[in-house]
């Protein structure tokens, strides 16, 4: 198991972070899924080999990511961007830098994050959301190891690693020629795939300690307890949130002085409520994208149809969260989105 002290991680002020919180990074779990996970983490992190992370919303991708950093030995920092959290016209400023005066409001030179990250790693989280103009710039990066910052026409060397991340299948994207193949072969030298928390309720335990103990320390409460009972309602879930859900869970158990199971069963009231407690869970033969597609349109009809606190009690962008809807033919009149 590897656990990673709490300032591992340097996230993007600006980006949205889906798989780890604010204080929380580490790999939790001794299932036979999660240990050939860390063994190829530890196996990988030593080189500068690209890795693409693989795996639902929620399963904790960031997290493997800042554990291939923190096992590199790089010195720079570790910064993560979410791909889907911005226009394009931005987060191509954001990751490349720009010289003043380059555009309306570049009023100063900005280094940009991959310079930022100089002598450390890039996490490119929702890379698949990534605009076709910016995946030919990041193939440079990988290809040539040097970027060149919007309003310049100096390329600029740089020694950044980059671990990107997706929830999507990227070789789809490339069939219908949404991302670019070149890209997506340079980016799929290594790949590991974290396993939706389904798949390894064996560690459901260990993943409620861990949260238990973080949330009595940061909250000053008494951790919350799981019994025998408790812990086969927490393993019958579908967990269509994965960790975050369970971690979601924890909290609120905590906040309430109460179990994660009892959370289990609360019937969410509002939006804040469905973000910490869950639901009721799905049938266990459900096809995955009729599980999203009930969540999804659940989420929407407690958030009164807004779908930016729809997309940030899911944990995904709003653009992403608007391109399911699109996929699952969801009328927004029925759950009355604005």
């Amino acid at each position: 198991m590897i656990v990673l002290s709490t300032n591992a991680v340097l996230s993007h002020a600006d980006a949205a972070s889906p798989d780890v919180g604010d204080t929380i990074t580490g790999i939790v779990g001794e299932s036979k899924a999660m240990r050939t996970l860390t063994a190829l983490v530890e196996r990988v992190a030593g080189s500068n080999t690209t890795v693409l992370i693989e795996g639902e919303s929620g399963t904790g991708k960031e997290v493997v990511a800042a554990s291939v950093h923190h096992h590199s030995g790089r010195t720079g920092h570790f910064v993560a961007i979410n791909c889907g959290s911005m226009a394009a016209e931005l987060l191509d400023s954001e990751l490349f830098g720009h010289a003043g005066g380059a555009f309306t409001g570049a009023t100063h030179t900005r280094e940009g994050l991959l310079r930022h990250a100089e002598g450390g790693t890039v996490f490119l989280d929702e890379i698949g959301e990534l605009p076709l103009f910016l995946q030919a710039k990041l193939l440079r990066v990988l290809e040539m190891r040097t970027i060149r910052p919007v309003g310049t026409d100096t390329e600029v060397a740089v020694d950044v690693r980059v671990v990107a991340a997706t929830n999507r299948a990227l070789a789809e994207l490339v069939r219908r020629g949404e991302f670019r193949e070149d890209l997506y072969y340079r980016l799929n030298v290594m790949a590991l795939r974290v396993p939706p928390l389904r798949e390894r309720p064996e560690d459901i335990a260990a993943l409620v300690d861990y949260f238990a103990h973080h949330f009595s320390v940061a909250l000053s409460r008494a951790p919350t307890r799981l019994g025998r009972a408790g812990l086969r309602t927490l393993q019958s879930h579908a967990w269509p949130g994965n960790v975050r859900e369970l971690r979601n869970l924890v909290e609120r158990a905590t906040l309430l002085g109460t179990t994660p199971d009892a959370c289990l069963r609360l019937q969410p009231q509002d939006a804040a409520a469905l973000q910490t407690h869950g639901h009721s869970g799905y049938p266990a033969d459900l096809p995955l994208a009729e599980v999203r597609r009930r969540h999804m349109r659940r989420v929407l009809r407690a958030c009164r149809g807004n779908k930016s606190e729809a997309a940030r009690v899911m944990g995904v962008s709003r653009k992403t969260l608007e391109r399911w809807q699109r996929e699952e033919e969801i009328d927004p009149q029925e759950i009355r989105c604005r």
